[in-house]
């Protein structure tokens, strides 16, 4: 085992004014000096800086994304089309992204151990069941990259639209997700300008003078929260009157025509700002809900169907593919999408839509070292049942093997556990890597 010592800071509780470091409540543990633990001899790809976590919220329908069947379920302009390395796609509800299936993986034999929504959540989200004894230990995947890759620039390295998470847990403020607003406008509190051309000046003078006078509690602190809001502090100032932070949250309505007027393409045009303004983002969940779709999934006359959210997913990821390559940056970003479980196969239920299913899921990825064009696994004709794992692990690709498949691809070791918890609880990035099912990255991802 290799060993091996590692800082991290501790948060006081938040309020409405500490939105650059995310929107949780209550007071988090500090994690000083944690002692980690990992396996010898471990190799992570290293492909991709920044993962973009798209998640599918309410457990879309496998049958009606990434894995369609023909049948009598299908209405009649599915148009569902065969592409080359086993790709089939329909064409109506993915129009953009019909036409970049070269880039695009779908991971077809993924099953998840959940199929409630809440608990089906927190594991995509963490990798780990909803143990009420360990969830207020169990921080979000995003927390623990940005724990592996650090504060390094302007920005936190987890950021989150549309959802409220799963935080850092003990792993302290500076890892929670900071979940600004997407609108045109952009964050309206970088600034205060309550005196016109002298206001910077004189919120420099006041937060100086709060220095001053918090001199005392900065250099004999009374414990490690109160050291660490300090900093928290200089890291938000550090942001405000910052004409390339400011412009990092805003976009045109030129960029909403291109991605859509909605909570998917606002955050998605947002999380294409963070990549390219390259200021320390190492991690991005964007949610879209509605995919809970038990009842008239292919009614256009709902507000949301089946039509409306592929259209809006395809409509958004297809323009985020398209600037991520005119600007470089789609090799090193690494798209993932995916819900917390897939739905009933084969005929629809008596209401017109389809119901939770855990044993048959499908994820779609892109960018970041993945080597598209192709479908890995295979379901039956109905969707019901694996049919070929189409990987070396050779059974069905959990929620596990995709987190440390995203850990590896950002260069991060997922075997690593953390021994010294505030309970003194083990924490484990992945658990079960060395028992019975072996969770791993999904190597056959980087092809």
């Amino acid at each position: 085992m290799i060993r091996q010592r590692k800082n991290c800071e501790g948060h006081a509780p938040f309020t409405r004014r500490h939105f650059l470091f995310g929107a949780a409540a209550g007071v988090l543990s500090v994690h000083a000096d944690a002692q980690i633990t990992s396996s010898a001899g471990v190799r992570t790809r290293n492909t991709a800086k920044t993962c973009i976590f798209i998640n599918m919220n309410g457990g879309p329908s496998h049958m009606d994304t990434w894995d369609p069947k023909d049948g009598p379920w299908n209405p009649a302009d599915a148009k569902i089309n065969q592409y080359s390395g086993g790709l089939t796609l329909s064409k109506t509800y993915f129009p953009k992204l019909s036409g970049i299936t070269n880039d695009l993986l779908l991971l077809r034999s993924c099953a998840s151990w959940e199929a409630a929504h809440e608990r089906g959540q927190f594991y995509i989200q963490t990798s780990h069941s909803q143990n009420p004894a360990l969830a207020a230990e169990t921080p979000h995947m995003g927390a623990v990259i940005g724990y592996e890759k650090g504060v390094t620039g302007l920005l936190p390295p987890f950021l989150a639209f549309n959802q409220s998470l799963q935080g850092a847990t003990f792993l302290g403020g500076s890892f929670m997700p900071m979940m600004p607003p997407a609108t045109r406008g952009g964050i309206s509190t970088l600034t205060h300008n309550y005196f016109g051309t002298a206001s910077q000046q004189r919120f420099g003078e006041r937060y100086q003078l709060l220095r001053d006078l918090d001199a005392p509690l900065r250099e004999t602190p009374a414990n490690e929260l109160v050291a660490a809001y300090a900093g928290y502090y200089d890291r938000a100032k550090q942001m405000m009157y910052n004409p390339a932070v400011d412009a990092t949250f805003k976009f045109t309505t030129a960029d909403e025509g291109r991605y859509g007027a909605n909570s998917i393409g606002r955050g998605l045009i947002v999380s294409r700002n963070t990549i390219q303004a390259k200021m320390g983002v190492s991690f991005i969940s964007v949610t879209q809900g509605g995919w809970d779709t038990h009842v008239g999934q292919f009614d256009r006359s709902q507000g949301t169907s089946i039509y409306s959210l592929t259209n809006d997913l395809d409509r958004a990821v297809g323009a985020l593919v398209e600037d991520l390559r005119a600007s470089g940056d789609l090799d090193s970003t690494l798209i993932v999408m995916m819900g917390e479980f897939g739905r009933t196969p084969s005929v629809l239920n008596s209401r017109g839509g389809r119901d939770h299913y855990r044993n048959v899921m499908s994820v779609a990825m892109l960018g970041g070292g993945v080597v598209g064009g192709r479908a890995l696994g295979q379901s039956s004709p109905s969707g019901s049942d694996l049919v070929d794992p189409g990987w070396s692990g050779n059974r069905s690709i959990y929620p596990d093997d995709i987190a440390a498949t995203i850990y590896s691809a950002l260069g991060i070791d997922w075997t690593k556990g953390i021994d010294d918890t505030p309970s003194g609880r083990r924490y484990n990035y992945i658990n079960g890597v060395s028992g019975e099912l072996n969770f791993r990255p999904v190597e056959e991802v980087f092809g």
